[in-house]
This record gives structure tokens, C-alpha cells and sequence, in this order.
């Protein structure tokens, strides 16, 4: 009976190592070690991505010739070969998306003036210009929008050569200049309501060249690029400003015009569609002119002494009918 509770004795197991192999050959280590590089290659880096591929590469390779070579292992080079593939190709996909991309030579300009300072790459930049635009000319003295003719639902231009000028009725407003968006103002104001005619005629004051994006398809491309949308919303908004202070100020020279780097407010922008919008809406349009000169010269004194009041504050007068 003490026999019976006695546990039958347990058989080593032969899975435990009682004896360790002799370390591996140097090509084992080797690879371990670039696969440990390319592990710690910090994510701050530029190329880190593409440097974690490479050292992954480079430990495949040498853990292949180590299981050929020395150990004559078919199922450990297999592998390592499928790993090899795997890496290859995400290396070849990383280097292919960081590839020069060619701006056509027209473009180079407003790419540079425009879109480059707010971190726009040159691959979005491509799909923007590539896909929906066109660029088109025009012979000094053609119109590129005729006030109460035009809509202005159709387009969206940016001027890339030459200079236009914006008048209504005659009189003369401003003048619009290279890498500047010529039709932002009504861009803007028609957001929200479609079916406007333009309330100014715009006509090249020398022979020009301008890119232009079909309204349609563009606000449909911006709804589905978050960033590129806050991109243009900005570069739009500080257009209409530059618009603004130019119609105010008279005498802004050209070299002056090109220069100007204001920042948007929604202020000035309803500033610039209610200007454009009374123009359209009354008949003494000497009185207004009259009175945005003087407003814009008085404006340009007050802003040496004062850091750029608010555009309400200059417009909101001019404009009252």
C-alpha cells in the first residue's frame, strides 16, 4: 500500500538543454545587430523610416548567407528570404514618394511665392495644378471678366504673368499682379450663394498668363484634402486683404503691391464683397470712389502711427451709401 503512494519517478524531460551549442558564427551576430540598429534609429530623423528598411535588408541578407553557408539551414533561408522581399519592396515604395518632383517651369513661381512657405510639398502641389486646371492667356486689353456679364461661379485664376486691371464702370479700383488670385474676392463672397455676376470688369493691362482651376471640381478636391483647404482659405483671405489695402491706398506703387504680406481677417474680407456688392448697387460711383481715396489716405497715415487697425473700421464708412 506504501508502495502504491509512492509517485512514479519523472522521466527528464528532452526538451531541456543539458549541453549549449557553441556560439553561432560571426554573420549571425552581424545580422542580429543591424536588425537592433534599425530598431533604435530614432523617429526625429527625416529618413528613419527608410533607414529602418535598409538595416532590415542588410540583416536578411547576412542571416541568409549565414544559414546557406554554415548551417545549411533550407527552412531559416526561406524565410529570411521572404523577409528580404517584404523589406525590399516598402524600401522601394519610400524611395519612389520621396522622389525630385517636377514643377512645369510655369509654375515654378507661384509654387515658391505661394504654396512652398506653408509646408505645401511638391507632390500636392502637382495633384492641385495636374488634374483640373489649365493655364490660360490672354492679349492686353482682352477682358477676363465683364461686370453684370460674367458669372462668377465658373473659375478660380491665379495671375502668373503680366498685370491686370480691376474697374467699375470706368473708374479705375486696382491692379492686380503676378502670383496674386484674381477673381478671390467673389470667390469668396459666392460661397454661399451661386448664380452672381461679376460686379467689376477685369481686363489685362498686358499680355498675361493665369491658372485656372474649374470652381467646381476644386471645391470638390479641397473637401477632401483637410489641409490643402485650410491653405487656400488662408492664402484667399490674405489675397482679399492685399485687395483691400491697394483699393484703399492709391498710391501703392507695384513693387510695393507684390511685397505686401498681410495677415487675412474675416473683417476685411466682408470689407472687400461689401465694397464690390455697393459699387454694383448704386449709381453715384464717383461719390464712393471719392470717398475710398479719401479713406485710404487717411487710413494710410493713421496705420504709420497705429499697427493696422482692423479694415472695418476704414471701409465701413467708405462704403455706406
Amino acid at each position: 500500500f506504501i508502495n502504491s503512494l509512492v509517485m512514479p519517478t519523472m522521466e527528464p524531460n528532452i526538451t531541456s538543454c543539458e549541453e549549449w551549442e557553441e556560439a553561432h558564427h560571426l554573420l549571425f551576430h552581424l545580422g542580429n545587430l543591424s536588425l537592433l540598429l534599425g530598431l533604435v534609429i530614432p523617429t526625429t530623423l527625416t529618413l528613419h523610416m527608410i533607414l529602418l528598411r535598409l538595416m532590415l535588408m542588410t540583416g536578411g541578407c547576412l542571416f541568409i548567407t549565414w544559414a546557406t553557408l554554415y548551417r545549411c539551414n533550407l527552412d531559416v533561408m526561406v524565410w529570411n528570404v521572404v523577409f528580404l522581399l517584404v523589406n525590399f519592396m516598402h524600401f522601394f515604395y519610400l524611395v519612389y514618394k520621396r522622389r525630385p518632383i517636377k514643377i512645369d517651369r510655369e509654375l515654378k513661381s507661384v509654387y515658391k511665392r505661394m504654396f512652398e512657405p506653408l509646408h505645401v510639398r511638391e507632390a500636392l502641389f502637382q495633384r492641385l495644378t495636374g488634374q483640373f486646371c489649365t493655364i490660360q492667356s490672354l492679349k492686353k486689353g482682352q477682358v477676363y471678366a465683364a461686370e453684370d456679364k460674367t458669372s462668377v461661379d465658373e473659375r478660380l485664376s491665379i495671375l502668373l504673368k503680366g498685370k491686370m486691371k480691376v474697374s467699375y464702370r470706368g473708374h479705375f479700383l486696382h491692379n492686380i499682379y503676378t502670383n496674386a488670385f484674381i477673381d478671390s474676392p467673389e470667390f469668396r463672397s459666392t460661397q454661399m450663394n451661386r448664380g452672381e455676376k461679376f460686379q467689376v470688369t477685369i481686363m489685362a493691362e498686358e499680355n498675361c498668363k493665369f491658372l485656372c482651376w474649374s470652381r467646381e471640381r476644386l471645391t470638390y478636391f479641397l473637401e477632401s484634402d483637410s489641409f490643402l483647404n485650410e491653405v487656400f482659405r488662408y492664402l484667399i483671405g490674405k489675397d482679399i486683404t492685399n485687395k483691400l489695402y491697394s483699393l484703399n491706398d492709391p498710391t501703392l506703387t507695384d513693387k510695393a503691391a507684390k511685397k505686401m504680406e498681410r495677415q487675412p481677417s474675416l473683417c476685411s474680407q466682408v470689407s472687400m464683397m461689401q465694397m464690390r456688392n455697393s459699387m454694383g448697387s448704386t449709381s453715384d460711383t464717383g461719390d464712393i470712389l471719392n470717398q475710398i481715396h479719401r479713406g485710404g489716405s487717411s487710413e494710410s497715415s493713421h496705420r504709420k502711427s497705429h499697427h493696422l487697425p482692423s479694415s472695418c473700421d476704414t471701409i465701413g464708412p467708405s462704403v455706406s451709401v
